[in-house]
């Protein structure tokens, strides 16, 4: 899961143009001719337009390049023509280089008939060209539209290519896109590869830093699709130094490096999902079959959670909105499950047939095809549309998920064991659902009285306010703007969802209370479209207690209401932390670092003396004295500065809390997205499960990073 801070500004209501009431005569000059017509040659589209082709020109967009690169080799991989990949990270003139090595056949040199130039040139400076077009290049690919490596080239300050072919190692360089010379020979080499070097353009890129975590979780995922492939991570950029004995002198070498090679696969994949969970039966599915030229593989095993982790991948990208084979997948996964269940007497005549949400309860899959053509919904990928892969996950899933059932004896009782108890969960929750959301408290009629909901009924205008305790609960319900704005005060920690099934969830006040107030129903009965504020948010104290109820809020939304998350509905408040006085002036600071910059300026750069627990009577009109252990003043500089740590919202008056929180205009709020669904699943599971020395293996590898720990 990914918080990203944005200014939030109230949107201004959109200006329509009125259209000419006069008709342009023929040979009017509009402004408009042929002359206006531009024409962008070579790469130049991709400079001009980055988004269209990397999606954005943030983090997301700059690791793109990476993986555009990454996914060459894997092809190779893949075809059967590779086995190792090496990525490099390290700094030049304090910038970030990536390299990215592969053992593959190596990008062809010879002259290419219809551009008159080298292959080489020609893939790195065309659009649309490359071996996953035509026939005999590549059987399967992740490029489908052969933008790749092109576009890292276009987006690059320079990037330089290095090609292990014929005995000698070939190289070319770019600037901006464009070949400085043209490919050469420069010496020998023995075997076949690609090597591509490059540096992140920094007129394109808001950071070109590359972030390691995203690397390494990234190639991991990569390495568990290709099995027998060995991927290695190098961060040359931060290095330490030791004594060897052998050479008897100090020795610097990289500080990050790993090596990742799965020979057991997507079921190697699942064993590592798991890791924080408790299976519920002994053995992982794993199959591995070609059916009419499309490859599938899946593997997957129940656990005792309640919600379901499925990874659709084609061609090794990850489609997170799924598509034909994960319809496959389900179909087929219901089908033989019930076949199963009645043939062997775990279902009577008399009862009804598991559902879809019953045998995925608490199942942790992957599927993987892989197509010579597939066809995705836009250049993210996001989702698959072949039918011939729903045909052949169908097919594998029948036959083998049986043999398993059959030979695995154990394991099947476990499994249907784990689906009919999730049947009759299912049946008792319908009833407690039906019972506490009538349709009529879902239309305004019966709305939380701790609700004080806004005037504006348009939900693209409203805004909730989901607050910790009634005391900062009295202050934002004075402060807001009673307009757009709602406020919901929740009493307490609300119930830790990640263990809890829906019968139990709605007989928690709290929560039942925002499922009413947000208007969407829940479960099978969810309508996003019912939604009845645009933006949800937590604001919680900036204390222990106020991250805790914050980390159960977004374990509610993100196993029970992923939807509001993946739409951007859901985000964070972030109140200020400090308030600075000089004299009759106050000024607001967010982090430590805008506390220290704006001391720092106030008092001209002047090296300060902090003496902490000195009390200063307020002036007229101040709140009440704070106490001596929450306020700093800083002596021995003028002018004198007086600041006080909020640990509670509550501390805030009305009128602070709306000019520092919820003033569209001033606030800065973090918005709640999910980058990556299988790491966000990791982390609920390790910070909100059962098993206690997991997050206590998380705590303690993180307890040295965490800043302001209020105990």
């Amino acid at each position: 899961m990914l918080i990203k801070k944005s200014n939030m500004v109230k949107a201004a209501p959109k200006k329509i143009a009125k259209k000419s009431q006069s008709g342009a005569k023929k040979n009017d000059k509009t402004g408009y001719e042929a002359e206006q017509i531009t024409v962008l040659e070579g790469l130049e589209p991709v400079r001009r337009r980055p988004g269209m082709y990397i999606g954005n020109t943030a983090e997301a967009g700059l690791h793109h390049l990476l993986w555009e690169v990454v996914d060459n080799g894997i092809d190779e991989a893949m075809s059967g023509y590779a086995n190792e990949i090496t990525v490099r990270l390290f700094k030049e003139n304090g910038a970030d280089i990536c390299q990215v090595e592969d053992n593959g056949r190596g990008i062809p040199v010879g002259i290419h008939k219809q551009t008159k130039v080298s292959a080489l040139e020609t893939v790195l400076t065309k659009l649309h060209a490359g071996g996953k077009f035509g026939e005999g290049g590549y059987k399967v690919s992740g490029g489908l539209h052969g933008v790749g490596v092109s576009v890292v080239n276009a987006l690059s300050e320079w990037l330089r290519a290095e090609i292990k072919r014929e005995n000698k190692l070939w190289s070319q360089e770019y600037k901006y896109g464009k070949p400085i010379k043209r490919v050469k020979a420069v010496g020998s080499a023995k075997g076949t590869g690609t090597t591509i070097t490059f540096k992140p353009d920094p007129k394109i890129f808001t950071s070109t830093q590359f972030d390691w975590k995203t690397i390494i979780d990234h190639l991991r995922q990569q390495a568990y699709l290709t099995k027998g492939i060995r991927i290695n991570v190098i961060d040359e950029r931060e290095k330490v130094t030791y004594f060897s004995k052998r050479f008897n002198k100090n020795i610097a070498v990289p500080k990050n490096q790993y090596s990742f090679l799965f020979e057991g696969g997507i079921a190697s994949y699942i064993k590592h999902l798991n890791i924080n969970n408790t299976p519920k039966h002994e053995h992982v599915f794993y199959i591995d079959k070609e059916v009419s030229g499309t490859q599938v593989e899946i593997a997957l095993q129940y656990t005792d959670e309640f919600t379901e982790t499925v990874l659709p991948f084609c061609n090794n990208i990850h489609n997170p909105e799924g598509g034909m084979h994960l319809m496959g997948f389900r179909t087929a996964l219901t089908r033989t499950l019930n076949n199963f269940a009645r043939n062997k007497g775990y279902i009577k005549e008399k009862d009804d047939n598991l559902s879809g949400e019953d045998v995925r309860e608490g199942l942790n899959s992957i599927i993987s095809v892989k197509l010579t053509d597939p066809q995705f919904e836009g250049q993210t990928k996001a989702k698959l549309g072949n039918i011939e892969a729903r045909t052949a996950v169908e097919a594998v899933m029948n036959e083998w998920l049986a043999i398993f059932l059959e030979e695995n004896p154990r394991d099947a009782e476990a499994i249907i064991g784990k689906c009919v108890l999730a049947s009759r969960a299912r049946l008792a929750a319908r009833a407690a659902r039906e019972t506490v959301l009538r349709k009529g408290a879902l239309e305004g009629l019966t709305l939380p009285g701790k609700l004080s909901d806004c005037s504006s009924r348009n939900p693209d205008d409203c805004e909730l306010y989901i607050v910790e305790g009634d005391s900062a609960g009295g202050s934002a319900k004075q402060g807001r703007s009673r307009e757009f704005q709602a406020i919901l005060p929740l009493r307490g920690k609300i119930l830790n969802v990640e263990r809890a099934r829906l019968d139990k969830m709605l007989a928690n006040n709290e929560i039942k209370s925002l499922i009413i107030a947000m208007g969407t129903n829940i479960g099978e009965q969810f309508d996003i479209e019912a939604l009845r504020y645009n933006r949800i948010i937590i604001m919680t104290d900036a204390d222990v207690d106020g991250a805790h109820i914050r980390t159960l809020l977004l374990t509610f939304f993100y196993r029970y209401f992923p939807e509001i998350i993946k739409l951007g509905h859901l985000y964070i408040a972030q109140p200020p932390l400090y308030s600075i006085k000089v004299n009759k002036e106050t000024y607001w600071a967010y982090s430590d670092e805008q506390l220290q910059t704006k001391i720092a300026e106030l008092n001209k750069g002047k090296k300060l003396e902090v003496v902490e627990g000195i009390e200063e009577t307020p002036n007229d009109g101040d709140e009440a004295e704070t106490p001596l252990e929450d306020r700093v003043i800083v002596t021995k500089a003028e002018p004198k500065i007086n600041v006080q740590r909020y640990k509670g919202l509550g501390e805030m008056n009305p009128e602070q809390l709306w000019s520092t929180t919820m003033d569209p205009e001033k606030r800065i709020m973090k918005q709640v997205t999910i980058q990556d669904g299988a790491a966000a699943d990791e982390i609920f599971d390790i910070l909100m499960g059962n098993d206690v020395m997991p997050r206590k293996r998380f705590i303690q590898t993180h307890a040295k990073s965490v800043k302001n720990l209020d105990i």
